[in-house]
């Protein structure tokens, strides 16, 4: 009788309760770099173990042909590297240290896919996790959590267990782990719009700069619909890095390079000196990040800021910048999750922006609604670059903003909210160019296409609601019918005052 394949939900819970073995020793924003890393050599442990058994059962339990098909997989887990081994182990005075020489093992074994993955993580510190007599109550703990998982290939339903694990960690850990120096981690049905909007295709190559724990890569990855693709990433935190590279090699993107490092001042993708090139680069960076390097712009060696230095205080034009130098000249795209600040601020912001209208380079604004980032309730936008747009120079913007569902004070993209937004865009693709300078309504409250002499006159302000008309007139106040009715209340309200009286008297409390 086959076996009921394990649902997220069931990951979920016991994620979730693996947890308990953490709080009050250390921040709940660090719980997901030990939880998620001991579900990380839970899941390959049990897909080697899968593989063994097929194997065995293939070559009628024949040692030496099982371990050399073994030894052809795309990944090696020597004997004290798995799961099993360090259940067994549970109890053993140093398990830290047999944790630590494990990871540090598989490392060693593929090297080319986990170098330096687990080198931020340290199950044997006495900083983090305690004492020894502690520490080994609280790994033992974690180990029997997970032993109640089985995470074989052949009992999952295709689950991104690290990418959705993580995702349900940070929302419920939304306050502390969602909200760093303006990081807010982005919630999957987003990804999945930007995705949507991108539609990278057979043979691009997909770039995200701040690229987090890949979540957003790998959405990009999948809308291609093949392995034809290549990605690249770079993310400034070491231990989301290593998060990015556990989530890759889980998805099989074993060839995706990811880099460790800060995009702004020290670009890691590179070829032949130069920034890397990509069709698609997609990303949603640290909201208005200070002191992101503006003192180093000027004498940039890549040549990102030509179009003005962002201020100092406030790096989103950055990210634009050298999204943007990191794309092909004639088709490639961006697509940027930013703060509305970033639509309508002047000085140098000014500058930027008018430059990025004028060279054609700008071509869609979208509002979303507030509170869709955990850790934060202000409204972003998405602004999509084109090098491809041609002789269209129209811009559409969008305001998406009352499209959602709301629960447990945190709202959530739709489904049909996503299509909307993407069958809106698609459409102004392939619609004719407006042949004057007046813009045109798509859908009434909703879209609109503006020429870039309205966004000219306006000051290249590109705020939605100067385009997007969402005001609502209020019903108009039927003044006779409204005193009739003040009369009518005025009458029932002295009938019973009347009678309260009346029943005071009965009572022998008013004469």
């Amino acid at each position: 009788m086959s076996k009921k394949p394990i649902t997220q939900n069931e990951i979920n819970n016991i994620v979730w309760k693996a947890c308990d073995t953490f709080r009050g020793v250390i921040d709940p924003s660090q719980y997901k770099d030990y939880i998620l890393t001991m579900l990380f050599v839970k899941y390959v442990s049990d897909v080697w173990k899968d593989k063994k058994n097929f194997y065995a059962e293939k070559y009628s339990g024949d040692e030496i042909r099982v371990q050399r098909a073994l030894r052809n997989e795309r990944f090696q887990l020597p004997d004290t590297c798995t799961f099993d081994y360090l259940f067994e182990n549970r109890n053993s005075a140093n398990i830290g240290e047999l944790i630590n020489t494990a990871l540090e093992s598989m490392e060693d074994a593929n090297r080319s896919k986990l170098e330096r993955v687990f080198r931020n993580i340290d199950f044997n510190s006495e900083a983090n996790l305690g004492q020894t007599k502690d520490r080994n109550r609280r790994l033992k703990n974690l180990l029997v959590d997970f032993s109640a998982l089985d995470l074989q290939p052949s009992h999952l339903e295709d689950n991104d267990v690290i990418g959705d694990a993580y995702e349900y960690l940070i929302e419920k850990f939304a306050s502390d782990a969602g909200k760093k120096a303006g990081e807010f981690y982005t919630p999957a049905q987003v990804s999945k719009l930007l995705a949507k909007l991108l539609n990278p295709q057979p043979g691009d190559r997909i770039i995200d700069p701040t690229c987090g724990s890949g979540s957003l890569l790998i959405k990009l990855a999948k809308e291609v619909g093949n392995k034809n693709y290549s990605l690249y990433g770079q993310e400034i935190n070491g231990s989301t890095w290593a998060l990015a590279r556990m989530n890759m090699f889980l998805h099989e993107i074993d060839d995706a390079t990811i880099e460790w490092g800060d995009t702004l001042n020290n670009p890691k993708l590179l070829e032949e000196d130069s920034l890397l090139k990509g069709n698609i680069v997609g990303a949603n960076p640290p909201f208005s990040l200070d002191k992101w390097g503006a003192d180093n712009a000027i004498s940039d060696q890549f040549n990102r800021f030509h179009r003005g230095t962002p201020p100092k205080s406030k790096g989103d034009y950055a990210f634009v910048s050298h999204m943007i130098e990191s794309t092909y000249h004639d088709t490639g795209r961006v697509g940027v999750i930013l703060p509305h600040g970033v639509l309508f601020r002047g000085s140098s912001e000014g500058k930027i922006r008018k430059q990025l209208i004028e060279e054609n380079l700008l071509e869609a604004v979208i509002g979303l609604p507030a509170n869709l980032f955990y850790g934060t309730g202000i409204p972003a936008s998405i602004l999509i670059f084109n090098r491809a747009k041609g002789e269209n120079k129209d811009i559409l913007f969008v305001d998406a903003s009352e499209g959602y569902e709301s629960s447990t004070n945190q709202n959530r993209l739709r489904d049909s909210d996503i299509d909307k937004i993407v069958n809106t865009y698609k459409a102004f693709q392939k619609a004719i160019p407006l042949t004057s300078k007046e813009g045109k309504v798509l859908e009434e409250k909703y879209a609109y296409r503006a020429s870039v002499q309205e966004v000219a006159e306006n000051e290249y302000n590109l705020n939605i609601p100067r385009y997007v008309d969402t005001f609502e007139e209020e019903e108009e106040i039927d003044i006779p019918a409204t005193q009739n009715n003040i009369k009518e209340l005025k009458k029932e309200l002295a009938t019973v005052e009347q009678q309260i009286n009346n029943y005071l008297v009965e009572l022998g409390f008013n004469e």
